[in-house]
């Protein structure tokens, strides 16, 4: 009994895939905000979330799939009403073109009258159709519209992060930027460490840890954001250099949410910067300028520039 609880109390050696996973090169944030890992056992939930699958994928992939269900629902009932000649009246017999066209207008609800729905078989189609097309078009209508009035977020981060002195301190920057002529109001950022650690017991986990920002909020975020953070005794980075973060497989992520002026409404943002994406010694390039006349502007063709 002793000794089965004493094996039991033995830190115990972690499995082969949790170091084969380690040394994997991962990133949980992608450079444009999506996330990185790849999802491997979970079960597909299907047609139930049809509605959030059509609300993430690109708009030419969701025009493509409107498109081509409206066309494929068409397509099917020309064949319905083929089953049952004579249900088209003033359509030549047999002929693909004409019902598929007389479904076109019947599921628009065009109606130009050449070709009409005959018999009973013709018109149960026709009501069964009228149906689908109303609740089509009602569906897609309200996709199309939540796409294109849901606000989002135009900010644009730096390419890289630097790690060099501030009024003699050592510290982490990158910028944010507002892409878009308006303000956001009470932006918010935060910025975090994700890293590998090692338990007492041997098991690697991967940890957060916040970072101290010397500005964390600001009222109206319009222009051009330096976001800093000092590296000091109680930072998560004091004393690693390049080979401890690539060691650690250390990534800051960032994330930024405020109000956007124009719907009134959320908006936020993200960006993972790795080992590799920070340039130690070196400061930003100067993007705030003036002109000849005197008048400030901001030149964003420098936006990602640094100078040692």
């Amino acid at each position: 009994m002793a000794d089965s609880v004493h094996r039991a109390l033995q830190p115990r050696t972690p499995p082969r895939r949790s170091r084969q996973i380690r040394k994997a090169p991962s990133r949980s944030v992608a450079r444009g905000g999506t996330i990185g890992i790849e999802r491997v056992g979970l079960k597909h939930t299907g047609y139930r979330d049809a509605y959030h699958y059509m609300m993430t994928m690109p708009v030419g992939w969701l025009l493509a799939t409107i498109i081509s269900v409206y066309l494929l629902a068409n397509g099917l009932f020309a064949l319905l009403y083929l089953m049952f000649p004579g249900s088209i009246a003033n359509a030549q017999p047999g002929s693909f073109s004409d019902a598929y066209f007389f479904s076109v207008q019947t599921m628009a609800t065009i109606g130009y009258g050449a070709l009409v729905p005959s018999g009973l078989a013709g018109n149960i189609v026709v009501t069964a159709e009228t149906v689908f097309g109303m609740l089509t078009v009602a569906l897609s209508a309200g996709i199309v519209f939540a796409r294109v009035s849901r606000p989002t977020a135009r900010m644009m981060f730096s390419d890289i992060a630097v790690i060099g002195a501030r009024n003699g301190k050592r510290t982490l920057m990158f910028r944010v930027a507002n892409r878009r002529r308006n303000q956001i109001v009470e932006a918010e950022i935060h910025v975090s460490v994700l890293r590998l650690e090692r338990t007492e017991e041997g098991e690697e986990i991967r940890r957060f840890h916040d970072l101290k920002l010397e500005r964390s909020r600001t009222p109206i975020f319009a222009l051009s954001w330096t976001v800093l953070h000092v590296i000091d005794r109680d930072s998560p980075l004091y004393g690693l250099d390049h080979d401890a973060l690539k060691a650690d497989d250390v990534e800051i992520i960032c994330s930024i949410a405020g109000i956007d002026e124009t719907f009134a409404q959320p908006v936020h943002a993200r960006f993972g910067y790795a080992p590799d994406d920070i340039r130690w010694n070196t400061r930003f390039a100067d993007i705030m300028l003036r002109r000849e006349d005197g008048t400030p502007f901001i030149d964003y063709t420098r936006f990602h520039d640094t100078v040692d």
